[in-house]
């Protein structure tokens, strides 16, 4: 396809700018098409088709129609679609990284981390198609059996964020594909692009058409397109990751149709750090996690919690280890870090540190937009570490999703847990310590979907992500967990003679 891009692919191919929508790219009925910008510079390179409501009906159609057909085609089938797609990612990961990296302006070296991470999905599904297994049991009422069958439910729809665009889609498509469903993606505005790549790539794979649809869409179509799907009457699941607002919108927009609802929600996640630590191994996870993306990710640390005792030390470490972070466009060799990858962030993070100013917060590092300054034309803020932070700041009641870390201090175990817990979020929650009898009494009272005990990385294909609270509900990867959001569960009962 003949477009100019700002950076040269191995292979031209992948590139994709239209809908793709029953295996054919398509124009959205409209004509109009939605700027695609690099956070990296705040320039246009790309745009793609504005698909609205009116989209919708032959999208869900196309993808029930082929749902009829690859409902029954044999798991073992499915399996080896899944895994010649993984191949195809694998062969065009460089590729793949270059767009991922304009798109949202993460260095390259996290593009191809994120597609590693990726393809453990898609790996990890191509496994479970084989294992959907029902029952059979014999009753307590005489000359009977009963059986149980897994079937899949039909169309699915993945509302997906702009994070971790390929990593957040193969997450949904590889249990959605593994268990029978056929899926329509809508991306962010932000990220349209690499997933159309993800298309063509499903389409080499051997996809039925209509098996896997990408419906790219505005910032400002996003809403009417997104309820359309949620209300069709022919689409019978629907997956979100975003934040819990839109999250609970998404919920009551299916409930009206009673369709099954995955949502993967906010996060505001508590890192808890004991005098008994390990403090450089304390540190290097946690600049991992918090500086991965410019602190754009739902599980990343947001409140940061220090016992008294390595306060102070504890921030010193911090402090050398983030000055030696490299800020530029994520395609420059030597970059660290890149740019938060909307405008809208660098507004959020100023808001935040200024509350945290006001209220006695002490600016270690960092503290200001780089974006407008000489060498930073894009969507750049300083990593920032803040000391002295409290309850009643912004930064400790909402996501921050920006390179910013504030530092709380604790005295006793019990008052950390509390403070800890003491959000309406429970994604994910970390903690630090030798302490074998604490790291029980901390899995168990730590109020999160998943607990990191001395790691700051938790999430794997094998590993259930999903939080508790107000982050969401329903499981993605993971062994039977992540399939069964997929399927239904058929009972059957067989009365046998009497002669039996």
């Amino acid at each position: 396809m003949s477009t100019e891009l700002p950076f040269k692919l191995k292979n031209a191919e992948i590139f994709h700018n239209k809908a793709f929508v029953g295996g054919e790219w398509i124009e959205s009925k409209s004509g109009k098409r939605f700027d695609v910008y690099d956070p990296g510079n705040g320039k246009v390179w790309a745009t793609a088709p504005d698909c609205s409501a009116e989209d919708t009906d032959a999208a869900v159609q196309a993808s029930h129609d082929a749902f009829l057909s690859f409902r029954k085609t044999n798991p073992k089938t499915r399996a080896q679609t899944l895994l010649k797609w993984d191949a195809l990612i694998r062969e065009n990961r460089d590729d793949l990284a270059q767009i991922i990296t304009y798109e949202t302006g993460k260095p390259l070296a996290e593009s191809q981390g994120e597609i590693e991470y990726a393809l453990g999905f898609t790996w990890w599904f191509a496994g479970e198609a084989e294992r959907v297994q029902g029952t059979i049991q014999v009753p307590s009422a005489p000359n009977r059996r009963v059986f149980t069958v897994k079937q899949p439910l039909g169309v699915a729809v993945a509302l997906v964020p702009w994070n971790f665009p390929i990593a957040m889609v193969l997450r949904k498509a590889g249990a959605a594909l593994a268990a029978g469903c056929t899926l329509i993606v809508k991306p962010s505005p932000e990220t349209p692009l690499s997933v159309l790549s993800l298309a063509y790539l499903a389409e080499k794979a051997g996809f039925p058409k209509g098996v896997f649809s990408v419906l790219p869409t505005s910032l400002e179509n996003t809403p009417p397109l997104s309820e359309s799907l949620c209300r069709h009457p022919l689409v019978k699941k629907v997956t979100f990751t975003g934040s819990t607002r839109v999250g609970k919108l998404v919920a009551k927009l299916c409930s009206d149709g009673l369709k099954k609802v995955t949502l993967e929600l906010g996060g505001n996640c508590p890192f808890l750090v004991f005098d008994d630590a390990d403090l450089d191994q304390a540190a290097t996870q946690l600049l991992a996690l918090k500086w991965r993306h410019a602190g754009q990710a739902c599980i990343t640390a947001n409140r940061v919690y220090v016992q008294s005792g390595v306060y102070k030390k504890f921030t010193d470490i911090l402090a050398e280890k983030t000055r030696a972070l490299v800020v530029g466009h994520g395609t420059k060799e030597g970059t660290t870090m890149g740019p938060v990858t909307t405008p809208r962030s660098l507004d959020k993070a100023e808001a935040q540190v200024a509350d945290a100013e006001k209220h006695g917060g002490k600016i270690v590092l960092g503290g200001k937009k780089l974006h407008g300054m000489k060498g930073y034309d894009g969507y750049f803020f300083e990593p920032t570490l803040i000391t002295g932070a409290k309850k009643d700041m912004l930064i400790a009641q909402e996501e921050t999703f920006a390179p910013i870390m504030a530092l709380f201090e604790f005295d006793t175990e019990e008052e950390a847990v509390k403070q800890a817990n003491d959000t309406s979020m429970g994604l994910a929650s970390y903690f630090f310590t030798k302490n074998i009898d604490r790291t029980w009494r901390l899995l168990e009272n730590l109020e999160a979907g998943m607990i990191g005990m001395n790691t700051g990385n938790a999430s794997a294909a094998e590993s259930p992500f999903g939080g508790i609270k107000e982050s969401g509900y329903g499981k993605e990867s993971g062994k039977e967990v992540a399939i069964n959001e997929y399927l239904i569960t058929k009972t059957g009962t067989l009365t046998l003679s009497d002669h039996y």
